[in-house]
């Protein structure tokens, strides 16, 4: 009698993990370099092998299960350990990678979309970016920088502050297309995506903080909706779905885009975290490797950029309230 198979196959795995974190077949696939109805059977094929729905599937949006959630969480890490010890595995020899260790929201919203202009500037140098909530131990698992978010006295000594981080509020231009949104209380007329944080680990994310600070008094949205990872939240922003919590300079090159944009007008809507900021840590291992004093180079262009830039909102993202 033929065994079932214990594991599913790899490429089911990582068709997943790819569309967890992005919360779109479409974007999974453009990553694995796959149609999106290939990856929408590989998700079908796991799900069948498995039992279990993973994702919900909606008109305009796609969401995962309770179930998806936990195995999400536990594929991302077997997938990282796995990828971390076949770079151990290869040896330090000629080595031209750079391991970075960051969040999955710093990795999918800010640090993934630029690395196609670091890709082009060293073409030589291979970025291996492993992206979940972990705080690694860079000597003792070969990594070479770590990007946290935390504050001066957790990062540590010889720590590189990067940015501070201010939070508003961030919607879909179709969304303002449909409800007037001007001011803090037009909010309850919407549905408000939440970034849940059972341990209360990032209060300043969340909207009653928000309403606090504003001196809104508290009503009841038209809905809510709840998300286990902040990127996901950005993802239903996108789709449409209501208004989110966004956190500059994470989103700003969404809202230069004018993908997301701010209902506000007014600069006093956003709050600041100021006892914290995102760290570049390096480990003593890989201060002498070129391709990691490359990358932290480039790292500080893009930062420099950012400050040049001021942080700010960019005036094309505030929504032109006129042609409503």
């Amino acid at each position: 009698m033929r065994r079932k198979r214990d594991l599913p196959a790899l490429d089911l795995l990582r068709a997943f993990e790819a569309a967890a974190r992005h919360l779109s077949f479409t974007r999974a696939g453009a990553e694995l370099h796959l149609s999106q109805s290939a990856v929408s059977r590989q998700i079908q094929q796991l799900e069948a092998q498995l039992g279990v729905p993973l994702f919900l599937r909606r008109t305009r949006a796609l969401l995962l299960t309770e179930a998806g959630q936990r195995y999400f969480r536990a594929v991302t890490q077997a997938l990282n350990d796995l990828r971390e010890a076949t770079v151990r595995l290869r040896g330090p020899a000629q080595d031209r990678t750079v391991r970075v260790t960051t969040t999955v929201t710093f990795a999918s919203l800010w640090l993934v979309p630029r690395l196609a202009d670091f890709q082009e500037k060293h073409p030589g140098i291979t970025v291996h970016v492993a992206a979940d909530n972990t705080v690694r131990d860079l000597e003792g698992e070969g990594l070479d920088l770590s990007i946290r978010y935390s504050t001066a006295r957790v990062a540590g000594p010889g720590a590189l502050k990067l940015f501070g981080e201010r939070v508003l509020p961030v919607c879909s231009p179709k969304l303002l297309d449909r409800r007037r949104i001007e001011r803090p209380e037009d909010l309850q007329h919407s549905v408000l995506l939440h970034y849940e944080d059972p341990e209360q680990a990032t209060p300043w994310l969340s909207w009653e903080v928000w309403f606090e600070v504003m001196k809104v008094k508290r009503f009841t949205p038209t809905g809510t909706l709840y998300f286990s990872h902040y990127d996901q939240t950005i993802r239903a922003a996108l789709s449409g779905q209501g208004v989110a919590l966004g956190r500059l300079p994470l989103i700003t090159g969404l809202l230069q885009e004018g993908t997301l944009v701010t209902p506000f007008r007014d600069a006093r809507y956003s709050t600041d975290s100021e006892d914290r900021a995102y760290w570049l840590i390096t480990s003593v291992a890989a201060q002498a490797r070129a391709p990691v004093q490359t990358f932290v180079a480039w790292l500080n262009g893009q930062i420099s950029a950012l400050r040049a830039s001021g942080q700010a909102i960019p005036v094309s993202a505030r929504h032109n309230s006129a042609k409503r």
